[in-house]
């Protein structure tokens, strides 16, 4: 397996939340299990290099790439990926890293090459077949989080979704924080509706408006969400959906998004 791989301050963070190795059977043992460690690093190679899981060079990672699939479908299946990102997100937290006052959303399309859920036809790709990233980050770009439809849903109508689904991130004395003061947004989530939708939850919507001459001077805050699709997208398994369930698609993106959590907390020390 290729250390540098699966760092052991990821190793740390992740095996505490991997379900239970199965016993062996005593009758017909068989093939000796791979470890987990080297099973995420096949699932770390394929998402950073993009390439298909039958190509996954087992001399060099450790597995083959059927067992990187696999062991990725199980632990997504038990959640793995959610908690390990709101735990990092904690972590973040407590070290003074999140700035939950001022929050960007936005989304961005992606082709997907095979069919499945969360696939739709593209507006902005022909009509090809997509999908949708849709994400939340703080004032620093740091994502909180990330959901998955198919390319042809407006974002305005994943505004209320994304929200519910931000994690309880502690780190800190207190109730645990769930939402920003002020949410900033472009001309796509320009609707009434939702602002008054987002005040009632008690945060502030700063929309930019339809129909109005640009520089509203809101880019200022929000391009850190254009930069966090620009490092989730260096991640070259999630520039264009192979995944035909979407799940799995979605578990890589939560991974990528603990990834680039673990990155700020690296560069903090």
């Amino acid at each position: 397996m290729r250390a540098d791989l699966v760092p052991d301050d990821l190793w740390e963070r992740v095996a505490p939340l991997l379900p239970p190795t199965p016993e062996r059977r005593r009758r017909h043992p068989g093939r000796l299990r791979v470890p987990d460690r080297t099973a995420l690093a096949g699932v770390l190679f394929v998402l950073r290099t993009g390439v298909a899981w039958r190509d996954v060079p087992a001399e060099a990672v450790g597995c083959s790439g059927v067992t990187a699939w696999r062991r990725l479908r199980d632990w997504t299946e038990a959640g793995v990926w959610p908690r390990l990102h709101a735990a990092l997100l904690s972590e973040l937290r407590r070290a003074d890293l999140l700035d939950l006052e001022d929050c960007a959303v936005d989304g961005s399309h992606v082709r997907a090459l095979k069919r499945g859920d969360h696939v739709g036809p593209s507006p902005v790709d022909r009509a090809r077949p997509g999908s949708k990233h849709h994400l939340i980050v703080d004032l620093h770009g740091t994502p909180l989080v990330d959901t998955l439809t198919g390319g042809n849903r407006h974002d305005v109508t994943q505004l209320l979704p994304l929200l519910d689904a931000v994690p309880p991130i502690r780190g800190v004395r207190g109730r645990p924080r769930r939402k920003p003061r002020r949410l900033y947004a472009d001309r796509g989530y320009d609707f009434d509706k939702y602002r008054r939708l987002l005040w009632r939850r008690g945060i502030k919507p700063v929309i930019a408006r339809r129909g109005v001459a640009h520089g509203s001077g809101l880019g200022k805050v929000r391009w850190v969400v254009e930069r966090a699709f620009a490092w989730l997208h260096q991640f070259k398994r999630l520039r264009i959906r192979y995944e035909r369930r979407a799940d799995l698609h979605q578990g890589l993106l939560e991974l990528a998004c603990s990834l680039i959590c673990l990155r700020r907390l690296r560069i903090s020390f």
